[in-house]
């Protein structure tokens, strides 16, 4: 059983606007905090045997400077790799998709002796995301996706079991309980785009189209 609401309640979700080289680009952030350790959380978010107990199967060379994929879905380089010190650590890749390169970012903030701010950074430039997209599902489309990551490593770091592999997460958001987390993900990244500047009406209309994808009631072309 998952506390569905807790886990929604425990995630902050943010969108933000930043230029790269000139380049207008999306930034989302998804944060949380963790009752473990600092060193703990590290393992997690960089050991390729424990990866997969909260998200999905990884190969490849996890150091500085090494490439990595994640089965079925992204891969790409590790640009930063900075393990835990003085309170702090932090890695960033770039996240390779469908022809498309984005970037992501984890860091970690002690926070005391025994929990852990764990937050999620992804950016993307606008002239990346494939037409139409932003628009039809907003920020929820990767969004949502990061907010299944967050509820894997929740349930790994807790003890309660280690997160639903691809194929269970698929079964699983068909059931009430998976309905309820990933309506409630999707209309948390709808409450982060109407913060970002969308109209109510479009950021709602994207929650539920970001929704009926992730269970299983529209194309399946978006992941990534």
């Amino acid at each position: 059983m998952v506390d569905v609401q807790r886990q929604l309640d425990a995630v902050t979700r943010t969108v933000r606007a930043k230029d790269i080289d000139g380049a207008p680009s999306h930034v989302q952030t998804l944060a949380q905090t963790y009752p473990s350790p600092i060193e703990d959380v590290w393992d997690a978010a960089t050991n390729a045997d424990r990866i997969p107990r909260w998200f999905s199967p990884i190969s490849g060379d996890l150091r500085l400077g090494g490439r990595y994929q994640i089965e079925g879905n992204a891969g790409g380089e590790i640009l930063e790799c900075v393990p835990p010190a003085g309170g702090a650590a932090h890695y960033s890749a770039t996240w390779e998709y469908g022809g498309g390169v984005t970037w992501i970012t984890v860091a970690l903030t002690a926070v005391g002796d025994d929990a852990t701010r764990f937050e999620l950074t992804h950016t993307a430039r606008v002239d990346e995301i494939p037409p139409g997209f932003w628009e039809t599902f907003g920020p929820g489309a990767t969004g949502v996706g990061w907010d299944g990551g967050l509820l894997g490593l929740a349930l790994h770091l807790s003890g309660a079991g280690d997160g639903p592999g691809p194929a269970e997460s698929d079964a699983w958001a068909r059931t009430d309980e998976g309905m309820a987390f990933f309506r409630g993900a999707a209309d948390g990244w709808g409450a982060a785009h109407a913060a970002f500047g969308a109209d109510a009406d479009t950021a709602a209309r994207a929650a539920d189209q970001t929704f009926a994808f992730y269970t299983g009631q529209a194309p399946s072309d978006m992941e990534g």
